[in-house]
């Protein structure tokens, strides 16, 4: 009986919270995302209940190397949104401690200007472990976001420099933003980061040295010109390429380095503009629906990861993980096998 009476308030609860997010209340928003970050029981029934209120926001991911300014940028590009009449969520990932688990969350220091707008929702969250410059429920947190209504959603990644590319899987739109005197004339022919780029946005372009930046990233726009954009998704090569664009070199999207000084607002409602013209591009091509099997396909298969990765532990045995971890080490057995034997416990 205890157990009914205890299903039967959570599913109260669960359709309190999904109610409240669907009617634009801001505390029970809240309360949702935690639900959905913590990963809690009611997490699942959660998401299934609001995916099907989601797929209408225009998802913008903002990345780039620590002291490019991007926490400023997105508080300027939410204002200009603001300003349009758009209504904007933004996700904030900061970095965590891999020795105490814990996380400053200073992103919610440094957008204090939109503190009280009725119009933006901002949450912080920290990565918890996670690699790609995102927390490993980004993906869910954006998408109770999308439920909630929001026109345009700001996802802002952790800033480790080159390597956090996942942020092409998840957002339609990717800023990568450098600056002046950083290197970046290096940085700009390397592979990595700006491969991944719709929109490369110099920030900070009221310092010295922002025209050889800027010459850096042109010339690598004019190397990488001709070829078709590759996304690694999970370690495979996915063609992102416009169906429309197929053979029509005049239809393909091309991006553009353009100068903002985020602190001042400078070309940053120039830079919404492009977004916009990007975001027109993208439905008008194809490479929407490309983009979204993209962003499916990698939900689908943390989803997989998770579940089996929860399935396998719930079935050893205790101690048996630091059994195994001992005996790799006295090379009695290695980690190919070690693993093989685990994946047989399902």
């Amino acid at each position: 009986m205890a157990a009914i009476t205890a299903l039967a308030q959570r599913s109260e609860t669960a359709t309190a919270l999904i109610d409240g997010v669907l009617h634009g209340n801001r505390l029970l928003l809240a309360r949702t995302i935690t639900q959905v970050e913590n990963q809690t029981a009611q997490a699942s029934d959660l998401l299934h209940a609001l995916y099907p209120h989601s797929g209408r926001a225009h998802i913008i991911g903002v990345t780039g190397a620590p002291g490019t300014g991007k926490s400023t940028l997105v508080t300027a590009l939410a204002r200009c949104y603001r300003q349009a009449g758009m209504t904007v969520g933004i996700v904030a990932i900061d970095p965590t401690s891999p020795f105490t688990g814990g996380a400053l969350l200073g992103d919610r220091v440094r957008m204090r200007a939109l503190a009280g707008d009725a119009g933006v929702f901002m949450r912080s969250m920290a990565t918890r472990g996670s690699l790609g410059g995102l927390s490993k429920t980004t993906g869910d947190v954006v998408t109770v976001l999308d439920a909630a209504g929001f026109d345009r959603i700001l996802v802002e990644t952790v800033g480790v420099g080159q390597a956090e590319v996942e942020i092409a899987s998840t957002a339609h739109t990717t800023l990568v933003v450098e600056a002046p005197g950083l290197g970046d004339e290096v940085q700009a022919i390397k592979a990595g980061i700006l491969e991944i780029a719709d929109v490369l946005v110099i920030n900070k372009a009221d310092r010295p040295g922002v025209d050889a930046t800027l010459r850096a990233l042109q010339m690598m726009l004019q190397i990488e010109g001709e070829s078709t954009r590759l996304v690694r998704h999970h370690g495979q090569l996915l063609r992102v390429e416009s169906p429309a664009a197929a053979g029509a070199e005049e239809q393909r999207w091309q991006v553009t380095v353009m100068k903002t000084v985020a602190a001042e607002s400078t070309g940053v409602e120039e830079l919404r503009a492009q977004v916009e013209r990007h975001r027109e591009w993208l439905v008008a091509s194809g490479e929407m629906a490309v983009r979204e099997q993209l962003r499916i396909a990698n939900t689908l298969e943390n989803i997989i990861r998770a579940e089996l990765n929860r399935r396998i532990l719930s079935r050893m045995p205790d101690g048996r993980m630091n059994e195994m971890v001992d005996a790799i080490r006295r090379r009695e057995t290695d980690p190919y096998r070690a693993a093989a034997d685990l994946l047989h416990l399902l």
